[in-house]
């Protein structure tokens, strides 16, 4: 199913957004937002209509969350990519996890985002301006390690879930009291 969101009279449209989601009332409020901001977007549920839309549309992003009902995503990033080589490809996902963010962009995807998240945040990843998402106290010159990269996951993964242990134990898929070791060691910056 596609559908295409009308553009605003007052701010001209000057990027095309394929948005690739099954959670009709999830993608209609990212169409309805990013519009706003200047996109052109159409929408499709499925990989099939995704792959169509990509050769038809000629999207400059694509927002592809990775678990649609009976698909994942992650199959069909490869394949946009060749369609699309300058296009930007964003991941979105409420089931994060490290290994999932390194397998998107081993397979093309420029960048990985947890469900929910915020206008800024998806607009500053968008756009390429990772600057503008880093709180201040994160601002480094070097390259984070790979537990500093994990760490700051937990810390995004548990704000999300309002501080609850559990529930981000489950959803990064770890035992509770291994998540609890963890958060009691902040890893150093190198």
């Amino acid at each position: 199913m596609m559908t295409h969101a009308a553009t605003p009279a007052i701010k001209p449209t000057t990027s095309k957004l394929l948005i690739v989601e099954d959670d009709i009332i999830f993608a209609n409020t990212l169409n309805r937002r990013l519009t706003k901001y200047g996109f052109d977007c159409v929408q499709v549920d499925n990989n099939s209509d995704a792959l169509l839309a990509c050769h038809r549309y000629t999207p400059d992003y694509i927002l592809l969350d990775m678990k649609l009902v009976e698909e994942n995503t992650l199959s069909i990033i490869t394949p946009l990519r060749k369609l699309r080589p300058n296009s930007r490809i964003i991941l979105l996902t409420g089931f994060a996890s490290i290994a999932t963010a390194v397998d998107a962009i081993k397979l093309g995807a420029d960048d990985y985002l947890s469900k929910p998240v915020d206008s800024k945040t998806l607009l500053a990843t968008l756009k390429g301006s990772k600057a503008d998402v880093i709180e201040v106290d994160q601002l480094t010159e070097q390259t984070l390690s790979a537990e500093q990269v994990e760490w700051q996951h937990i810390q995004q993964v548990l704000k999300v879930n309002q501080g609850n242990i559990s529930a981000t134990a489950r959803q990064l898929g770890m035992h509770r009291r291994t998540l609890q070791r963890k958060l009691q060691k902040r890893p150093q910056p190198v």
